[in-house]
């Protein structure tokens, strides 16, 4: 069995030591939209038959408009960003690649199990999360330079005017998206790699035929089309963010990055506010690198409540 990495959730823990139904439980520890895209009624047959040409060239075509993919790069939709991560590494030869962190731990995982050795320095492979997870910070283009890049933008539809999207047309660059964060549809499993088109026929080869459902398939094309959608949700998204931070910053915390789909603190000690929140059935994240960083994630709009008293 592999090791078990660091990430959000392990909200069933947090149960077994505080008590409470999951329904009553306000998981804050990942950076998920709280308000999902409505998904709405599927045709029958996106659950009966397998996902046909017409179908996954929707989704392209829905994908190319939304982030304004170059011309000559090429899109590759798959179930979910996390099975491209696991994959990209071994599309190279391996060398020393740059992962500056703390950030997703999943890259240098991913890295690692291909045979690459993890530098600090400039190397042959770069890994760029944009906007990083957990300190929100944004690349500039100009500090993409390695011959392999990827180029995380997982939490980057908050932000479309930050993009990097132009790099993707670059020999040796990949542009990641992930659907389960902004359109906060993290079931579902879709993400997409966007890059020249002979590192992508390599990427689909690896992941076979109808990596997508039906569903996800139907799903994705539909959001994707829906730009008023998105602008509601980034001016919603930006207002929450807002408000948690006046909450947050009263209790004593310092603001120390994040997006608007999560949040960075300062505290004074992370374990103790984040047994405090749990008391309250709040759940936070914490860092093994940090005793006094937390995250928390953004609220739906009813639960407002229910952090204010934890708190």
């Amino acid at each position: 069995m592999s090791e078990q990495r660091d990430h959000g959730g392990g909200l069933d823990a947090a149960i077994a030591r505080h008590g409470g139904a999951r329904e009553g439980w306000l998981d804050l520890s990942t950076g998920i939209n709280p308000v999902p895209y409505p998904v709405g009624a599927l045709p029958f047959d996106a659950w009966t038959a397998l996902p046909d040409r017409a179908a996954q060239d929707r989704l392209t075509a829905a994908a190319r408009r939304f982030w304004r993919v170059p011309e000559g790069a090429a899109i590759l939709a798959a179930p979910g960003a996390s099975a491209l991560i696991a994959r990209l590494p071994r599309l190279a030869p391996t060398g020393a690649v740059r992962i500056p962190g703390p950030t997703y731990n999943e890259h240098e995982a991913a890295f690692t199990a291909a045979g690459w050795k993890i530098s600090t320095r400039s190397a042959k492979a770069q890994v760029a999360v944009h906007p990083n997870n957990p300190d929100g910070r944004i690349w500039q283009a100009s500090e993409i330079t390695a011959g392999f890049a990827v180029i995380d933008e997982s939490f980057c539809d908050i932000r479309p005017d930050a993009s990097l999207m132009a790099l993707a047309g670059r020999p040796g660059t990949v542009v990641l998206k992930s659907f389960g964060k902004f359109w906060g549809l993290a079931g579902l499993r879709l993400g997409f790699a966007i890059a020249e088109p002979a590192l992508i026929e390599a990427l689909a080869e690896s992941l076979g035929p109808w990596p997508v459902s039906g569903p996800a398939l139907a799903i994705g094309a539909r959001a994707l089309e829906d730009q008023g959608w998105a602008r509601s949700t980034r001016e919603r998204l930006h207002a929450d963010a807002a408000r948690l931070d006046a909450l947050v910053t009263a209790r004593g915390a310092t603001l120390a990055g994040g997006t608007d789909l999560f949040r960075l603190y300062e505290v004074d000690d992370a374990g103790a506010w984040q047994e405090r929140l749990a008391r309250g059935h709040v759940w936070s994240r914490i860092f093994p690198w940090s005793a006094t960083h937390l995250r928390l994630g953004l609220p739906a709009p009813d639960r407002w409540g229910q952090i204010e008293a934890a708190l």
